[in-house]
């Protein structure tokens, strides 16, 4: 049941009304002389007393009056919302607040200056099962002063993905560049600038397959907020982030050395990156 509560709305409204009348202009007869004056005889001017007009007297009267119906409406006004908050309160007693269910998707933003996904209130979670086997997957290594991290990936699931990967890695592109971003949930490389804003010579079709999802050790590409922008840049993800799925090109996973990912540093290089 609500709460209700009384409010002297009544008596208050009874007590305005009793002012504007008293503050209200006394009505003229005929003759120009007021119907309720104290006397109707007429006072010489040498024996009137001075002070303030009838006229200043009524216009004083008139503003006490808006003062105090304002005084008063005001008051209404207060006691109206404290009723309506008791009446909340009655409702609200004894009902919890839901709780909201976890999740693994945190808040995904696009940042064209360091082509990297941005996320917020990253989450670990199960890791879902490899992809299904792809017979042309093959391996790559990345040598670090930390220890080696070995990736597979995947040309028939992502070749668009992993044919510029591999060239890059052919040339020897990778080697000695920085891994210049590492957050709590991620460690992003590839950067010729070291600082997020470079890249290769060529961008690449933005392209993904649903059997390859943003979870812990999975390696895709970066990209700005154009989503055919990547280049040379790719992240390896140490938790499970459900919310990139379908936004960034996940073309690996690493099968040894998560360890690795783990210790890496702002700043570690790349010794080596071969097939």
């Amino acid at each position: 049941m609500g709460v209700t509560r009384s409010c002297p709305l009544p008596q208050l409204c009874a007590s305005a009304i009793l002012v504007v009348e008293i503050a209200a202009p006394r009505p003229v007869g005929a003759n120009g002389e007021r119907s309720m004056s104290m006397s109707k005889k007429r006072i010489s001017h040498s024996t009137r007393l001075s002070g303030p007009s009838p006229g200043q007297i009524r216009r004083r009267n008139l503003i006490i009056g808006v003062v105090i119906i304002a005084a008063i409406a005001l008051v209404v006004v207060i006691a109206a919302g404290m009723a309506r908050g008791g009446n909340q309160a009655a409702n609200n007693q004894g009902a919890k607040a839901p709780v909201p269910a976890a999740s693994s998707q945190g808040t995904t933003q696009q940042t064209a200056s360091t082509n990297t996904p941005a996320v917020q209130g990253a989450a670990s979670g199960q890791q879902t099962a490899p992809p299904q086997a792809d017979k042309s997957a093959h391996r790559v290594t990345i040598a670090t002063s930390r220890g080696q991290i070995v990736l597979d990936v995947y040309p028939d699931l992502m070749p668009i993905t992993v044919a510029n990967f591999d060239k890059l890695v052919k040339s020897g592109f990778y080697n000695g560049l920085t891994w210049h971003r590492v957050e709590g949930w991620v460690i992003q490389g590839g950067d010729p600038k070291g600082d997020g804003t470079g890249g290769s010579s060529q961008t690449i079709k933005l392209e993904t397959n649903p059997q390859l999802n943003n979870i812990r050790g999975a390696v895709a590409m970066a990209r700005s907020s154009d989503p055919n922008s990547a280049s040379s840049q790719f992240y390896i993800l140490k938790k499970d982030q459900s919310s990139l799925d379908g936004q960034y090109a996940v073309f690996g996973k690493v099968i040894s050395g998560m360890d690795v990912v783990d210790q890496i540093q702002q700043g570690d290089k790349m010794l080596s990156v071969k097939e």
